[in-house]
């Protein structure tokens, strides 16, 4: 799958996406329904938004679609780490007890500088809005 097809995908709506991956890989409603083991209505339901699948169905969709359930069911901005993070973060687990203990510690002053940065400019938008 294309990185421009996915991005795509992730700007749609559950029901938006379940419909265009069912699309791409070339299988109507009823096969794919037939492929989940469920009603034909029940795709029909799903892609219009009326209900939502069981976790269940959301793994049978996944492996008929050949896509992750992440990919199916959440939004980019809902996602984990970004790519190079996820590099990062593989090459960071296959450090030995020290180096890795050095590396969380990285991290938590990081995300706490960040923390506290975002506290600031709330309380100092909070003050502009109370004069």
């Amino acid at each position: 799958m294309q990185a421009f097809q996915q991005s795509q995908w992730f700007a749609m709506s559950f029901p938006e996406r379940l419909a265009s991956l069912r699309k791409a890989k070339g299988f109507t409603q009823r096969s794919l329904a037939d492929k989940v083991d469920i009603h034909i209505t029940q795709i029909q339901r799903y892609e219009s938004g009326a209900t939502q699948p069981t976790l269940d169905v959301i793994r049978k969709l996944s492996v008929a679609l050949s896509v992750s359930a992440d990919m199916l069911i959440f939004d980019d901005s809902e996602r984990g780490p970004s790519d190079a993070l996820k590099l990062q973060f593989e090459a960071v687990s296959q450090f030995d007890g020290e180096e890795l203990q050095t590396a969380q510690n990285v991290l938590e002053g990081l995300i706490l500088k960040h923390q506290a940065k975002q506290s600031m400019e709330r309380q100092s938008a909070n003050k502009k809005t109370a004069k």
